[in-house]
């Protein structure tokens, strides 16, 4: 049977519900083929408590798009236990509360197109029903935008449309490979956050930018500051835009 794609919007209900009462509880958690975007790595790394060139290292994987020449982050599977997400335990998730925004989402499916006249996001909503899940039968009825409020997705929306802006710039103006040192500096500004603040503050690496003070102390400690100061220089260095 194929999946069933079903277009909700916000006050549409829907039934779903996922625990260890279900019987096909974890499944989804193998194998793995999970895409990471920056603030993913960023609520991770900092639920772990690891630096994140050491989260890097441990549990991810890089890749290239084929189309936007931008390096690709995937979660790497656990290989002993057919391939199965490495923060799965017999209880559920282990980094439950700072899960990845795909986990976070499902059953649902966001699309989202931006015009390139105005710069406008559209958003669609789509129910992904898939028969081997039994979630869909626990009864459990809510709205689109209670899911949304319940997961706490808005964020991981608003941080992730900041990357979709880059890489659809990207694709427009610069499409193809990047040159090894662009790679690195957007590896760095998007992902590897630690690396990030301590090439801004103990080596200067905005200092063209003339942060102020006051910005200059809120990303020594503010992890989603950081990121979005990251993100507005990877737009305004390598697609030209401010």
């Amino acid at each position: 049977m194929d999946n069933d794609m079903i277009s909700l919007s916000l006050n549409d209900t829907f039934n779903f519900s996922c625990s260890k009462q279900v019987s096909c509880f974890n499944e989804c958690c193998g194998d793995l083929n999970q895409f990471l975007t920056p603030y993913d790595i960023l609520r991770l790394k900092n639920h772990l408590g690891i630096p994140s060139n050491e989260f890097l290292e441990r549990y991810t994987q890089q890749h290239v798009g084929p189309e936007s020449g931008l390096p690709i982050l995937t979660l790497k599977p656990d290989h002993g236990s057919d391939l199965k997400c490495p923060f799965v335990t017999s209880n559920g998730c282990g980094v439950y509360n700072d899960r990845p925004s795909s986990c976070r989402t499902y059953p649902i499916v966001r699309v989202v197109s931006r015009s390139r006249e105005t710069a406008e996001i559209t958003e669609r909503y789509m129910l992904i029903h898939e028969p081997h899940c039994l979630g869909f039968k626990e009864g459990k009825t809510q709205t689109l935008k209670e899911w949304i409020d319940d997961q706490d997705i808005a964020i991981y929306n608003q941080m992730n449309d900041m990357l979709m802006e880059i890489i659809s710039l990207k694709n427009r103006l610069k499409p193809g490979a990047m040159d090894p040192k662009s790679s690195y500096l957007f590896n760095m500004a998007c992902y590897d956050l630690d690396r990030f603040r301590s090439h801004i503050v103990d080596q200067g690496l905005l200092d063209d930018l003339k942060l102020n003070s006051d910005t200059l102390s809120v990303i020594r400690t503010d992890d989603v500051a950081l990121l979005k100061l990251g993100l507005q220089w990877i737009k305004r260095i390598f697609c030209g835009t401010a």
